[in-house]
């Protein structure tokens, strides 16, 4: 089971996680696995049915045990992630980011080029050098967002406050592993697992990913 059925200390526990809760271990709450790897199911089938459509899914790690496998199954099915930390206005501010995508795409191109780069002095190159490097921290993954996506894939319901509420702003379906501390109705669909532990993520991810791909 990889962790996933360890979950959060009972003084942090959302009630409405109750459901998905069979015991209390040492001040921990175990996740029911069975009704997890339903939930998990029910999410694999939507998320399936999306990608078949023709439709876009963001895939956003916001914990650095999920940044790995987030951005290798946004690779394989050539879909749009965030890493690192999730930038304020990207859905709602769309164009704007649209725009310094763009910046960054032509920066790198540019530095691509060994004509464009002889004509750089050293302070030139170093400065567009370390320009560079921020801008594909920030946007890289977003190069392949020509569009608003139709869903939002949060690795983990706690740490996504600022993508949830852009996404229900806007209308967006969204996607969450969720721990016992959080609220599972916030999302369209909640995964109830462990989010704190990699091999309890990685695992839902990779499940996930043998579906998709």
């Amino acid at each position: 089971m990889a962790g996933m059925h360890y979950g959060r200390k009972k003084t942090v526990k959302h009630p409405k996680m109750d459901n998905f809760i069979y015991a209390l271990k040492d001040s921990i709450h175990l996740i029911n696995i069975f009704k997890a790897g339903e939930e998990l199911k029910k999410t694999i089938e939507f998320l399936r049915k999306v990608k078949d459509l023709g439709g876009v899914i963001l895939w956003a790690a916001l914990t650095k045990h999920s940044e790995a496998k987030i951005v290798e199954i946004a690779d394989l099915l050539s879909m749009p992630y965030v890493k690192d930390r999730w930038l304020g206005g990207i859905l709602t501010n769309f164009k704007t980011m649209q725009s310094r995508t763009k910046h960054y795409k032509e920066t790198e191109e540019k530095l691509a080029d060994p004509g464009f780069i002889e004509k750089l002095t050293k302070k030139q190159k170093h400065d567009m050098d370390k320009e560079l490097s921020l801008l594909k921290k920030k946007f890289q993954g977003l190069g392949r967002m020509t569009k608003l996506p139709d869903v939002v894939f949060l690795s983990s319901l706690r740490h996504g406050g600022l993508p949830l509420r852009e996404a229900k702003r806007l209308g967006i379906k969204t996607v969450a592993i969720c721990n016992t501390e959080s609220d599972p109705h916030t999302v369209d669909y909640a995964i109830p697992a462990n989010d704190n532990a990699k091999q309890s993520v990685e695992l839902i991810l990779e499940t996930i990913k043998k579906a998709l791909v």
